[in-house]
This record gives structure tokens, sequence and C-alpha cells, in this order.
């Protein structure tokens, strides 16, 4: 009978660090990759204590070693049952790397390049992309009272949810290894689809979850591909996907689900039209649950959070820091100005000196998604200085929120409400805008905020005239507008805010500008003139 667990020999550890060397990893990396929760195994194997059996050859295995040159002592015969089990796991482990290695020009192509706005060529990931943090604990499922918020200072405003009640941060690539199912909340331009992206060119370069076959899936394409043959199956379309590229059989494909060999990336759950969102969230839980020792990663826009996913870990992507935004502006002038790096390192440099004047405060706190960044980053380039009026690059960063964004990504989303257009959610929006801020109110309950939609939207045409149906659908209006154009923003439990205090202050000087008649204009001037001390 063979032993039940295996130590390596002095010769061994040797032979085995310099081949862990070689692979550039982590203990902990290892220990995951072999589907240990802690590096306990890894730490006992190196250090040649006995570990069990099964898990010393599969760090053999994964280390590319033979383990009976690694073992001391190693057992002369093994049981039949034994071998059959750890010839089972050999083949599985070629089969992953026979399709990985078919598949790998696939996710090149599908995930190594972005399209970027504005710009007319694909960019390199590698020449763009930032390593993202994440909050491990969602911003806006804190408890906070109204009245402890409205005491923030203008300078204080944005860091609320992100970073004014103490949040820990953790890089991104840590998170997607720690959990096996993970759901990535973010707001609008904050990188969730390319940090999805950046897994999979990290798991097909073998950097990230090596034994697994990375299959990256847009939510929207298999909704809009499953109504067309009304067949809404995960499992029938990465067949057709591997079929079309010639790399496996299906077969193959559902021998790798069983063994937990997958890392499925399910990039836009937030972007399903209503008529298909049952259907698509209901196999994705599904598939999920039925092949449950694969990893998943799900994208999603923050204010689908309720969206409920059994037993994957919700997390947030973090705003940008300081080092990240320098970071990001010295990738973007070296590799979309086409400069050298001592050039391009120049002009952001110069980039970051300009933003962070006392005059750029409210430009600054737009720019810490990637969105808002990049859009910053071509103004900077094109001008070599920042608009004089600001007024012009809140109003661009606004076309982006309202309709650009979706309409670069081919995304089409559901009508809020009948005849409510763009005109009308601008007038809405200023109506907020005057309501709020002529109070000195950054923070507003839910409460409120409905209220105020139900006065404006009862002034349009087919609009209920019963008041708890006139409730409703002004709650469906607050919900559509944050989740789609990410305007309005849950800071913390039932509490809303602007999502960015520069749109709620645009809105207002909209609000002015759009009075018709001279005394209305007049009464709105001598009011600014009241307040003409305050900053804000």
């Amino acid at each position: 009978m063979a032993k039940r667990s295996l130590h390596a020999s002095q010769a061994g550890i040797q032979q085995a660090k310099k081949s862990f060397s070689r692979k550039g990893w982590t203990q902990e990396f290892l220990a995951y990759e072999v589907n240990q929760k802690t590096r306990q195994p890894i730490w006992r194997f190196f250090s040649g204590r006995p570990i069990e059996r099964h898990t010393f050859m599969e760090i053999c295995d994964i280390l590319d070693l033979n383990w009976r040159e690694i073992a001391e002592n190693p057992p002369a015969e093994i049981s039949e049952l034994f071998d059959q089990s750890q010839s089972k796991v050999w083949a599985i482990n070629h089969l992953v790397q026979e399709v990985r290695s078919r598949r790998f020009d696939k996710i090149q192509d599908q995930c190594g390049t972005l399209q970027l706005l504005d710009i007319s060529r694909p960019v390199k990931i590698d020449d763009i992309y930032i390593d993202v943090n994440i909050l491990e604990e969602i911003p806006s499922l804190q408890w906070l009272e109204i009245a402890d918020m409205q005491s923030f200072t203008p300078e204080e405003f944005d860091r609320v949810g992100l970073g004014a009640v103490s949040q820990k941060q953790i890089p991104g690539i840590n998170a997607a290894e720690t959990y096996s199912k993970l759901r990535v909340l973010g707001k609008p331009g904050s990188g969730k689809s390319t940090f999805l992206q950046h897994l999979a060119i990290e798991c097909n370069q073998g950097k990230f979850a090596a034994n697994h076959v990375p299959i990256f899936i847009t939510l929207r394409d298999f909704a809009d591909e499953a109504r067309a043959v009304n067949d809404f199956s995960l499992l029938n379309y990465i067949d057709a996907q591997f079929l079309t590229s010639e790399s496996s059989s299906p077969s193959a494909i559902e021998t790798l689900l069983h063994e937990g060999r997958i890392l499925l990336l399910l990039d836009g759950l937030d972007e399903v039209l209503k008529q298909d969102s049952n259907a698509v969230f209901k196999e994705v839980r599904r598939f999920a649950e039925k092949y449950q020792n694969n990893l998943f990663v799900v994208s999603c826009r923050t204010a689908a959070k309720n969206i409920n996913l059994k037993g994957f870990t919700d997390v947030e992507i973090a705003a940008f820091t300081q080092e990240q935004i320098e970071i990001f502006a010295q990738k973007w002038f070296t590799t979309l100005t086409q400069k050298n790096a001592e050039d391009g390192n120049e002009q952001a440099l110069q980039f970051i000196e300009k933003l962070d004047l006392p005059e750029n405060r409210l430009l600054r706190t737009l720019v810490v998604t990637p969105l808002f960044l990049h859009l910053a980053c071509g103004v900077f380039h094109r001008q070599s200085k920042f608009p004089t009026k600001r007024t012009e690059f809140y109003k661009q960063c606004l076309d982006i929120l309202l309709f650009r964004w979706d309409e670069a990504r081919g995304i089409e989303r559901d009508e809020i409400y009948p005849g409510f257009l763009l005109p009308q959610k601008l007038r809405l929006l200023r109506h907020i805008a005057a309501a709020t801020f002529e109070g000195g109110n950054y923070f507003f309950d839910q409460r409120t905020i409905v209220e105020y939609i139900s006065d404006f939207i009862c002034n349009l045409s087919n609009a209920p005239t019963e008041p708890e149906e006139l409730q409703q659908d002004s709650e469906v209006v607050l919900k559509a507008i944050e989740l789609q154009h990410g305007l309005l923003t849950e800071r913390v439990r039932g509490i809303f805010s602007f999502s960015y205090l520069a749109f709620q202050e645009y809105f207002m000087a909209r609000k002015i500008l759009a009075s018709h008649n001279l005394q209305a204009l007049e009464q709105r001037l001598e009011n600014l003139v009241c307040h003409i001390t305050e900053p804000r």
C-alpha cells in the first residue's frame, strides 16, 4: 500500500526551488493553483516536511517536475486505483494545456486591445492598463445618517463612499485570486470591462490561473444571440464559440467544466435588456451552481448590485489614487501621442502639475476613473493646457455619460419612461440640482429625491394621476438614471447625491441660464449675489 504522505528530498527541494523561481510565482499563488486555501502545504513542501501525497504530486505537476525524482524514498509501487487517479489528473492537465494553446491567439485578439473613446486605432491593453484597487466593502451598503454627511465640505464630497469612511483597498488581482466567484462592481467608466480583459490576458499568458482555460463573454452579445435562437444556454453558446475557432470539441469543454478548469469572465451584467434579463440572470446563476468548482468573475455597475448572484462575493473598483493617476498619465502620453518615453513623461508631468493647481480642484475630483482621466489627457494634449471655461469639459463628460459611452460600445438601453428623452432628462437634472444646491444640500435621502422627480414627471404627457403610481414611476426613473448614466448615485444606504460635485454645480448654472423671462432671471441673479462670498 502506498504511503498516504510524501516529502521532498534535499536534492528534490533544490530542484523544486529552481523551477519555482523560474515561474516567478509567490507561495500564495502556487497554493491557489493547487486548490489549497492557505500556503501552509507549500511551505511544508519546500521545507521537506510530509504533505498529502496527491497535493505533493499536484505541486510537482504544476512546477513541471517528476514527483518520483523530487520525493524522498518514493514508493516502489502504487495501488492501481491511485495510479488511475493520477493518470486522470495528468490527462486533465494535458487537456488544459492543449486547449489553452489552441485558444491563445483567440483570447489575445478578443481581449488584448482596447478601443478608446475618440481614438481611431486600437490600443494594446498592456500599453495603457493600470492595476486597479478593490474595495471589499461596498460603500453604498454602509449605514450613515444624512445629518452626519451634510457636515462634509465640498473638498470632502467626492470622498464620501470612496474614502471618507475608512475603506481597506486591495489590488484587483488579489481579489480574483481570493474569491472563486467574484462580482466586480463599479461606476460607469471605472474600468470593469478592462479589468476582466486584463484577467483573461494574464490567464492566457500563464500569470494568473495558469491551470485554467480563460473564456470571455460579453453578456449583451450572449443575450442577443440567445434571443435570436431562443436558447439561453451558456454551455451551448460556449460550445459554438469553441467550434467556430476550432479550439476543441464540446465534450472537451464539458470535461474541463466538470473538472473546474475554466476561468469564465462574464462582462456587463447590467447591459442586458430588460426583456432578456430574467433569462440571462437565471442562466448565470444556474451555470455557476452546476459548475461550481470553476472560477467566475462577473462585472456589473454598482447601481445594479441588487441583482442577486448566489455564492458570489461583491467587491467594488476604487477611485484612482494620486499614484495611479500619475502612472496612467505617463502611459497615456507615451502610448497615445506616440512620443518616446522621455517626452511622454515630460508631458505627463506637466499634466499632473496643472491638474494639481487650486483652480482645477473640481476637475481633479472628476478624473479618478479611467474614462474621465482619458478624456482629460486628450484635452490637455491638444491644447497643452486645460480649458479656461471648465464648463466645456463638464459638458463633454456629461455627453459621454448620457449617450456617447453606450453609443460607442453599441449598447442599447431600456427606455426609462414613455416620452422621457434627453431634453427631459437634462431638465430633470437641472430641477434636482437647483432644489438641492440652493439649500446647500450635497446629499439627499431617497424619499426627497423621489419627490423632486414626482414634481417633474407629473407635468409630462401620460403621467399617472394616482399618487402611489406616480411614486413608483419616480423610483423607476431614479434607478434608471443611476444605472444607465451614473449622474446620480447612492453614496450610502438610502442617501443619494450627484456622482460628482462638478455636475451638481454645472446643472445649477444651467438652471439659471434656462430662465425664460427677464423677471425670473433677475430673481436668480439676486440669489447669486446673496451667496457671492461662498466658494460654492
